[in-house]
């Protein structure tokens, strides 16, 4: 049986074979494992794909042991990781202090940060983890960073609107962005590439001015919206920003109920949009999934306890309850 292997398989096959640091390579990896056909045809080659990545985790993981840290390479926690880029000096790190208790260095001086710093940004009931990244320039991306803006989940480009090099600020990152294949040329990704999710935040909103100058880079960059104003100083904009990096990171909460007792509402499974019944029961245990007989559903698109299928695609906020 042929294998039929996309576009976004080959160029994350290409990425690895390109990749120059392991945290590259297992990210290269995992997309080459998400995107490949999934049939009978390729069986070996997604076995071969998980025992390189199961090598390359080890491998990571020994260096880690002696001493040979990756200073960028954060291990993702919660609904998804957004690693955070910018021009320096933009509020980056004040932004990741304001809603985590993450202990950044932020400071009144450019490139403060010189490694990744992780913190929890707390929305509704879960947490995104926010990765706080050296600066970047003209000259484009700290070496060795890399690695860590493909492996996480969202791009988070800041900008200060406070600052009279505005207009050039979103410039500067999208071209380093676009140099490593991160983001879109026009309406092309780069051979190679892969288009990575982009939320746009503005920084220092409480500053005087700052709103007009948010609708006037909005107006000069229409490719630019939708920009979330937000500040750290008083906590403008934090909540929107939350909601608009849940919605980018395309996934949803479902909470899990065993029958006769109340669903636990307190920590909800994170599961891609698309996500079926199955892929919960496989996400709690395999041995769960291989049993699965029914599930019953709670949720705004049916009606309370509605019996549902194995295939039937999951919403946030679903309630379900599994019975094998």
């Amino acid at each position: 049986m042929p294998a039929n292997l996309t576009p976004q398989y080959r160029a994350a096959e290409q990425r690895f074979r390109e990749g120059k640091s392991v945290p590259e390579k297992i990210a290269a990896l995992e997309e080459m494992h998400a995107t490949i056909p999934k049939h009978k045809g390729t069986e070996k080659m997604q076995a071969d794909i998980k025992r390189r990545l199961a090598k390359m985790r080890a491998s990571a993981q020994e260096a880690r042991a002696k001493g040979g840290v990756d200073l960028f390479h954060v291990e993702k926690q919660g609904a998804g990781q957004v690693a955070l880029v910018g021009t320096p000096n933009v509020g980056k790190s004040a932004l990741v202090a304001a809603v985590s208790k993450a202990r950044v260095n932020v400071a009144p001086y450019p490139y403060a940060t010189h490694a990744a710093v992780p913190g929890m940004m707390p929305f509704e009931d879960i947490h995104i983890q926010l990765v706080d990244l050296p600066p970047v320039s003209d000259e484009g991306v700290v070496p060795g960073m890399i690695g860590a803006l493909r492996y996480a989940d969202v791009l988070m480009i800041c900008l200060d609107l406070s600052a009279k090099d505005l207009l050039e600020q979103p410039e500067v990152c999208l071209r380093a962005l676009a140099a490593r294949g991160l983001v879109r040329k026009g309406d092309a990704v780069p051979e190679g590439g892969i288009a990575k999710p982009v939320v746009l935040v503005g920084t220092k909103a409480d500053a005087a001015g700052t709103r007009d100058n948010c609708e006037a880079l909005e107006a000069l960059r229409p490719d630019l919206r939708p920009i979330v104003p937000t500040s750290a100083e008083t906590g403008e904009g934090l909540e929107e920003l939350g909601r608009r990096l849940f919605e980018t990171l395309c996934v949803v909460r479902v909470y899990s109920k065993e029958p006769g007792k109340p669903a636990d509402l307190q920590r909800p499974f994170i599961l891609p949009r698309g996500s079926t019944v199955l892929d919960l029961a496989s996400a709690i245990h395999k041995d769960l999934a291989r049993g699965l007989k029914r599930a019953r559903i709670w949720g705004s698109e049916k009606y309370e306890g509605q019996a549902v299928q194995r295939d039937h695609v999951l919403a946030d906020k679903d309630v379900i309850e599994l019975h094998v």
